[in-house]
């Protein structure tokens, strides 16, 4: 079943930047803007920031407030400032033996860089694995010395065919044998089974308006009701996201 997942990532796979590299700090860059970011949006961004910022010391030698500004659009303002955080350890330590001891790197995080840089043979599991190993009803091993191949073939498989919401198994290499995903409706269910929060409703859309505004030189944004215009300050002021000034806040 591996042999033919592979086989098929040769075929299929998408030519995307950060498959063309083994650097850490870029594969590491890669893995931090895809968290919950979708991988078209990221690939201009992704090829921005390696362009400015080629290395962990060229990044860790930037203040905050910059890569703060850099990183508007792709949600999530505390995966910058973890980012900087690690390429300022790596900077000045070097790459640690335990890539979880890096600021924001988790497990997920430090089994794809540990095989795509490193060549470790580590099972990176995201969203995507974990949901196809699920529906396939059992976990796969890469083949020895070939984790990388591995990881990507599954993470592509995840993402592209056997996906959350109306999987193509007619053209997944796995199909046989496959369990396949829940009878109609139940994953959906689980998704929909409560009325979702609108964005523009969330504490998230809030903090995002306040970090873009100061990005670019605006003032805090109008129209917000005080009490949620403050709670978003006090979690930005909390995260390191922004601090005060003596004529109101700035980013970093």
């Amino acid at each position: 079943m591996v042999d033919v997942l592979l086989r098929w990532y040769e075929r299929e796979r998408r030519d995307l930047p950060w498959r063309r590299t083994s650097d850490p700090y870029a594969i590491l860059v890669s893995e931090v803007m895809l968290q919950q970011t979708q991988v078209a949006r990221v690939v201009p961004r992704y090829e921005a920031w390696i362009e400015r910022w080629p290395t962990a010391a060229a990044l860790a030698a930037t203040p905050l407030e910059e890569v703060l500004r850099a990183w508007v659009g792709l949600g999530y303002n505390r995966r910058a400032v973890r980012l900087w955080e690690a390429a300022r350890v790596v900077a000045r330590e070097g790459w640690p033996e335990r890539l979880q001891d890096l600021p924001g790197v988790g497990p997920y995080t430090a089994a794809a860089v540990g095989s795509f840089a490193f060549d470790r043979q580590e099972v990176a599991r995201d969203t995507n694995v974990r949901r196809l190993f699920a529906r396939l009803g059992r976990d796969l091993e890469p083949p020895a010395g070939r984790a990388a191949d591995f990881n990507q073939a599954t993470m592509e498989l995840g993402a592209t065919v056997c996906t959350a919401r109306a999987p193509r198994c007619g053209l997944c290499p796995l199909r046989t044998g496959c369990d396949g995903p829940e009878p109609a409706g139940r994953e959906v269910q689980r998704t929909h089974g409560r009325d979702r929060e609108r964005f523009e409703d969330s504490n998230r859309w809030v903090r995002g308006r306040v970090v873009a505004g100061l990005a670019a030189g605006e003032p805090l944004p109008e129209g917000i009701a005080p009490e949620r215009l403050e709670r978003a300050l006090q979690g930005l002021l909390r995260d390191g996201l922004i601090r005060r000034t003596s004529t109101g806040f700035a980013l970093g």
